[in-house]
Protein backbone atom coordinates (compact mmCIF):
# COMPACT_ATOMS: atom_id res chain seq x y z
CA UNK A 1 0.00 0.00 0.00
CA UNK A 2 1.04 2.96 -0.68
CA UNK A 3 1.56 6.51 1.87
CA UNK A 4 -1.24 7.75 0.19
CA UNK A 5 -3.87 4.57 0.74
CA UNK A 6 -2.78 4.46 4.11
CA UNK A 7 -3.14 8.24 4.78
CA UNK A 8 -5.90 9.30 3.42
CA UNK A 9 -9.40 8.99 3.67
CA UNK A 10 -11.26 6.46 1.47
CA UNK A 11 -13.06 9.43 -0.65
CA UNK A 12 -9.51 11.01 -1.43
CA UNK A 13 -8.07 7.41 -2.89
CA UNK A 14 -11.83 7.21 -4.43
CA UNK A 15 -10.81 10.97 -6.03
CA UNK A 16 -7.14 9.73 -7.17
CA UNK A 17 -8.29 6.10 -8.22
CA UNK A 18 -10.77 8.16 -10.43
CA UNK A 19 -8.16 10.23 -11.46
CA UNK A 20 -5.58 7.70 -12.38
CA UNK A 21 -7.58 6.13 -14.60
CA UNK A 22 -9.09 9.06 -16.62
CA UNK A 23 -5.44 10.03 -17.82
CA UNK A 24 -5.03 6.22 -18.27
CA UNK A 25 -7.83 6.48 -20.35
CA UNK A 26 -6.91 9.91 -22.28
CA UNK A 27 -3.58 8.26 -23.11
CA UNK A 28 -5.39 5.34 -24.39
CA UNK A 29 -7.19 7.04 -26.81
CA UNK A 30 -4.23 9.31 -28.10
CA UNK A 31 -2.38 5.94 -28.47
CA UNK A 32 -5.35 4.43 -30.21
CA UNK A 33 -5.52 7.90 -32.49
CA UNK A 34 -1.89 7.81 -33.51
CA UNK A 35 -2.48 3.80 -34.61
CA UNK A 36 -5.47 4.89 -36.62
CA UNK A 37 -3.90 7.75 -38.15
CA UNK A 38 -0.96 5.67 -38.76
CA UNK A 39 -3.03 2.72 -40.81
CA UNK A 40 -5.17 4.83 -42.34
CA UNK A 41 -1.91 6.68 -43.93
CA UNK A 42 -0.54 3.03 -44.99
CA UNK A 43 -4.18 2.52 -46.27
CA UNK A 44 -4.25 5.61 -48.55
CA UNK A 45 -0.55 5.06 -49.67
CA UNK A 46 -1.29 1.60 -51.26
CA UNK A 47 -5.02 2.25 -52.15
CA UNK A 48 -2.92 5.61 -54.00
CA UNK A 49 0.19 3.42 -55.59
CA UNK A 50 -2.74 0.62 -56.53
CA UNK A 51 -4.38 3.36 -58.84
CA UNK A 52 -1.90 4.96 -60.18
CA UNK A 53 -0.06 0.71 -61.55
CA UNK A 54 -3.71 0.14 -62.46
CA UNK A 55 -4.69 3.01 -64.85
CA UNK A 56 -1.40 3.50 -66.06
CA UNK A 57 -0.39 6.82 -65.45
CA UNK A 58 2.14 8.56 -67.36
CA UNK A 59 5.23 8.80 -64.63
CA UNK A 60 5.94 12.52 -65.46
CA UNK A 61 2.56 13.56 -63.99
CA UNK A 62 1.47 10.63 -61.46
CA UNK A 63 3.91 10.21 -58.96
CA UNK A 64 3.92 7.60 -56.71
CA UNK A 65 4.70 7.46 -52.76
CA UNK A 66 7.96 6.70 -53.10
CA UNK A 67 9.08 9.58 -55.38
CA UNK A 68 7.07 11.90 -52.92
CA UNK A 69 9.86 10.06 -50.50
CA UNK A 70 12.39 10.93 -52.64
CA UNK A 71 11.79 14.46 -53.52
CA UNK A 72 10.95 15.48 -49.69
CA UNK A 73 13.88 13.48 -47.93
CA UNK A 74 16.69 11.86 -50.25
CA UNK A 75 16.31 13.58 -53.48
CA UNK A 76 18.21 16.12 -55.07
CA UNK A 77 16.41 19.54 -53.76
CA UNK A 78 14.75 18.05 -50.73
CA UNK A 79 15.61 20.49 -48.21
CA UNK A 80 14.48 23.35 -50.40
CA UNK A 81 11.27 21.60 -51.33
CA UNK A 82 10.64 20.62 -47.56
CA UNK A 83 11.14 24.08 -46.63
CA UNK A 84 8.21 25.42 -49.19
CA UNK A 85 5.87 22.35 -47.62
CA UNK A 86 7.05 23.37 -43.87
CA UNK A 87 6.25 26.73 -44.91
CA UNK A 88 2.98 26.74 -46.36
CA UNK A 89 1.41 23.81 -44.47
CA UNK A 90 1.81 26.76 -41.10
CA UNK A 91 -0.46 28.93 -42.93
CA UNK A 92 -2.71 26.20 -44.33
CA UNK A 93 -3.37 25.04 -40.84
CA UNK A 94 -3.72 28.20 -39.42
CA UNK A 95 -5.99 29.47 -42.04
CA UNK A 96 -8.26 26.10 -41.31
CA UNK A 97 -7.97 26.43 -37.47
CA UNK A 98 -9.51 30.10 -37.90
CA UNK A 99 -11.62 29.07 -40.12
CA UNK A 100 -13.18 25.85 -37.89
CA UNK A 101 -13.44 27.87 -34.89
CA UNK A 102 -15.19 31.23 -36.39
CA UNK A 103 -17.58 28.47 -38.22
CA UNK A 104 -18.41 26.34 -35.64
CA UNK A 105 -18.65 28.94 -32.85
CA UNK A 106 -21.28 31.00 -35.25
CA UNK A 107 -22.52 28.14 -35.81
CA UNK A 108 -23.06 27.25 -31.91
CA UNK A 109 -24.54 30.41 -31.03
CA UNK A 110 -27.16 30.22 -33.84
CA UNK A 111 -28.14 27.03 -33.13
CA UNK A 112 -29.08 28.24 -29.30
CA UNK A 113 -30.42 31.39 -30.31
CA UNK A 114 -32.97 28.83 -32.22
CA UNK A 115 -34.15 27.03 -29.57
CA UNK A 116 -34.57 30.27 -27.12
CA UNK A 117 -36.39 32.11 -29.83
CA UNK A 118 -37.90 30.46 -32.33
CA UNK A 119 -38.57 33.20 -34.92
CA UNK A 120 -34.69 33.53 -35.32
CA UNK A 121 -34.99 30.29 -36.78
CA UNK A 122 -37.36 30.97 -39.59
CA UNK A 123 -35.42 34.35 -39.87
CA UNK A 124 -31.90 33.45 -40.15
CA UNK A 125 -31.93 29.24 -41.62
CA UNK A 126 -33.63 30.83 -45.15
CA UNK A 127 -30.20 33.16 -45.17
CA UNK A 128 -27.99 30.04 -44.58
CA UNK A 129 -28.89 27.58 -46.81
CA UNK A 130 -28.53 30.50 -49.35
CA UNK A 131 -25.18 30.99 -48.06
CA UNK A 132 -24.44 27.25 -48.40
CA UNK A 133 -25.86 27.29 -52.07
CA UNK A 134 -23.69 30.10 -53.25
CA UNK A 135 -21.04 28.33 -55.02
CA UNK A 136 -17.40 29.63 -53.14
CA UNK A 137 -15.77 29.79 -56.42
CA UNK A 138 -18.20 32.55 -56.85
CA UNK A 139 -18.20 34.14 -53.26
CA UNK A 140 -14.29 33.66 -53.25
CA UNK A 141 -13.48 37.11 -55.17
CA UNK A 142 -16.32 39.20 -53.22
CA UNK A 143 -14.99 38.22 -49.98
CA UNK A 144 -11.60 39.24 -51.02
CA UNK A 145 -12.61 42.73 -52.62
CA UNK A 146 -14.49 43.58 -49.41
CA UNK A 147 -11.76 41.89 -47.06
CA UNK A 148 -8.63 41.60 -48.72
CA UNK A 149 -6.20 39.15 -49.36
CA UNK A 150 -5.42 37.77 -46.48
CA UNK A 151 -6.63 35.66 -42.95
CA UNK A 152 -10.29 37.32 -43.06
CA UNK A 153 -10.97 36.33 -46.03
CA UNK A 154 -9.26 32.85 -45.22
CA UNK A 155 -11.08 32.35 -42.30
CA UNK A 156 -14.75 33.28 -43.43
CA UNK A 157 -14.80 31.44 -46.33
CA UNK A 158 -13.18 28.74 -43.78
CA UNK A 159 -16.25 29.32 -41.90
CA UNK A 160 -18.85 29.17 -44.41
CA UNK A 161 -17.68 25.72 -45.10
CA UNK A 162 -17.71 24.59 -41.71
CA UNK A 163 -20.54 26.49 -40.54
CA UNK A 164 -24.13 24.91 -42.50
CA UNK A 165 -23.25 21.28 -41.23
CA UNK A 166 -22.81 22.11 -37.73
CA UNK A 167 -25.50 24.65 -37.54
CA UNK A 168 -27.74 21.43 -38.64
CA UNK A 169 -26.18 19.18 -36.74
CA UNK A 170 -26.31 21.21 -33.39
CA UNK A 171 -29.79 22.63 -33.65
CA UNK A 172 -31.01 18.88 -33.91
CA UNK A 173 -29.13 18.01 -30.86
CA UNK A 174 -30.69 20.36 -28.58
CA UNK A 175 -33.90 19.93 -29.80
CA UNK A 176 -33.51 16.10 -29.11
CA UNK A 177 -32.71 16.78 -25.52
CA UNK A 178 -34.89 13.79 -23.82
CA UNK A 179 -38.25 14.80 -23.00
CA UNK A 180 -38.05 13.32 -19.64
CA UNK A 181 -35.34 15.38 -18.27
CA UNK A 182 -36.62 18.32 -19.95
CA UNK A 183 -39.72 17.95 -18.18
CA UNK A 184 -38.02 16.90 -14.70
CA UNK A 185 -35.97 20.97 -15.13
CA UNK A 186 -39.48 21.93 -15.83
CA UNK A 187 -41.06 20.72 -12.23
CA UNK A 188 -38.10 22.11 -10.74
CA UNK A 189 -38.66 25.42 -12.06
CA UNK A 190 -35.43 25.53 -14.17
CA UNK A 191 -35.59 28.53 -17.04
CA UNK A 192 -34.42 28.21 -20.26
CA UNK A 193 -30.33 28.59 -19.79
CA UNK A 194 -30.42 26.55 -16.87
CA UNK A 195 -31.96 23.97 -18.81
CA UNK A 196 -29.72 24.55 -21.84
CA UNK A 197 -26.42 24.08 -19.83
CA UNK A 198 -27.45 21.64 -17.23
CA UNK A 199 -29.06 19.62 -20.15
CA UNK A 200 -30.08 20.28 -23.82
CA UNK A 201 -25.72 21.37 -24.19
CA UNK A 202 -24.59 17.67 -22.43
CA UNK A 203 -26.53 16.05 -25.04
CA UNK A 204 -25.59 17.67 -28.13
CA UNK A 205 -21.95 17.01 -27.32
CA UNK A 206 -21.50 13.86 -29.36
CA UNK A 207 -23.74 16.14 -32.26
CA UNK A 208 -20.76 18.98 -31.89
CA UNK A 209 -17.86 16.49 -31.88
CA UNK A 210 -19.74 15.15 -34.92
CA UNK A 211 -20.16 18.26 -36.64
CA UNK A 212 -16.47 19.10 -35.99
CA UNK A 213 -14.77 15.39 -37.49
CA UNK A 214 -16.93 16.30 -40.88
CA UNK A 215 -15.93 20.18 -40.24
CA UNK A 216 -12.22 19.76 -40.06
CA UNK A 217 -11.51 18.79 -43.19
CA UNK A 218 -14.11 20.59 -45.24
CA UNK A 219 -12.25 23.86 -43.68
CA UNK A 220 -8.81 22.44 -44.69
CA UNK A 221 -10.68 22.46 -48.08
CA UNK A 222 -12.06 26.45 -47.78
CA UNK A 223 -8.58 27.60 -46.44
CA UNK A 224 -7.27 25.70 -49.85
CA UNK A 225 -9.63 27.51 -51.86
CA UNK A 226 -9.38 31.25 -50.25
CA UNK A 227 -5.09 30.08 -51.05
CA UNK A 228 -5.86 29.39 -54.45
CA UNK A 229 -8.03 32.06 -55.42
CA UNK A 230 -7.42 35.37 -53.20
CA UNK A 231 -4.28 35.02 -50.74
CA UNK A 232 -1.52 33.66 -53.26
CA UNK A 233 -0.02 31.96 -50.33
CA UNK A 234 -0.30 28.25 -47.91
CA UNK A 235 -0.52 24.68 -49.96
CA UNK A 236 -3.13 26.08 -52.07
CA UNK A 237 -1.30 28.81 -54.06
CA UNK A 238 1.88 25.99 -53.38
CA UNK A 239 0.04 23.43 -55.71
CA UNK A 240 -1.26 26.30 -57.85
CA UNK A 241 2.13 27.50 -58.21
CA UNK A 242 3.62 23.72 -58.76
CA UNK A 243 1.25 22.98 -61.46
CA UNK A 244 1.86 26.21 -63.85
CA UNK A 245 5.60 25.05 -63.36
CA UNK A 246 5.45 21.45 -63.77
CA UNK A 247 6.72 20.62 -60.49
CA UNK A 248 4.52 17.54 -59.83
CA UNK A 249 6.83 16.31 -57.11
CA UNK A 250 5.57 19.20 -55.13
CA UNK A 251 2.01 19.54 -56.32
CA UNK A 252 1.69 15.77 -55.12
CA UNK A 253 3.49 15.94 -52.21
CA UNK A 254 1.17 18.82 -51.18
CA UNK A 255 -2.02 16.76 -51.74
CA UNK A 256 -0.39 14.08 -50.08
CA UNK A 257 0.21 16.27 -46.81
CA UNK A 258 -3.22 17.94 -46.86
CA UNK A 259 -4.81 14.37 -46.98
CA UNK A 260 -2.43 13.41 -43.55
CA UNK A 261 -3.03 16.53 -41.91
CA UNK A 262 -7.21 15.65 -42.45
CA UNK A 263 -7.19 11.70 -41.25
CA UNK A 264 -4.86 13.48 -38.33
CA UNK A 265 -7.47 15.43 -37.15
CA UNK A 266 -10.35 13.23 -37.63
CA UNK A 267 -8.33 10.82 -35.25
CA UNK A 268 -7.60 13.47 -33.11
CA UNK A 269 -10.92 14.80 -32.98
CA UNK A 270 -12.25 11.35 -31.77
CA UNK A 271 -10.16 10.36 -29.42
CA UNK A 272 -10.74 14.43 -27.70
CA UNK A 273 -14.29 13.00 -28.33
CA UNK A 274 -14.08 10.47 -25.71
CA UNK A 275 -12.40 12.53 -23.10
CA UNK A 276 -14.85 15.14 -23.27
CA UNK A 277 -17.99 12.53 -23.38
CA UNK A 278 -16.36 10.74 -20.61
CA UNK A 279 -16.99 13.69 -18.62
CA UNK A 280 -19.84 15.66 -19.27
CA UNK A 281 -21.88 12.81 -21.23
CA UNK A 282 -20.82 9.57 -19.90
CA UNK A 283 -24.62 7.78 -20.95
CA UNK A 284 -23.85 8.93 -24.58
CA UNK A 285 -20.60 7.52 -24.78
CA UNK A 286 -21.75 4.32 -23.34
CA UNK A 287 -24.81 4.17 -25.27
CA UNK A 288 -21.94 4.50 -28.48
CA UNK A 289 -20.04 1.69 -27.47
CA UNK A 290 -22.96 -0.58 -26.57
Amino acid sequence: MTTLELSGSPTQVAAVEETGGQVRSAVLRLVKAVVGAIISVVVIAFIWQAFLWITKVDSFVGRTPGDIFRAIFTGEGAAETRRALMDASFITLRDAFFGLAAGLLVALVAAISFNMIRTIEQTVMPVAMVLQSVPLVALTPVIALILGRGLATTTVLAGIVTFFPALVNVNLALRGAPKASMDLMKAYGANKWTTLFKVQLPCAMPALFASLRIAAPLAIIGALLAEWLATAEGLGYLMLKSQTGFNYDTLWAAGALITMFSVILYNIISALEGVVLSKYAPDALAARKA
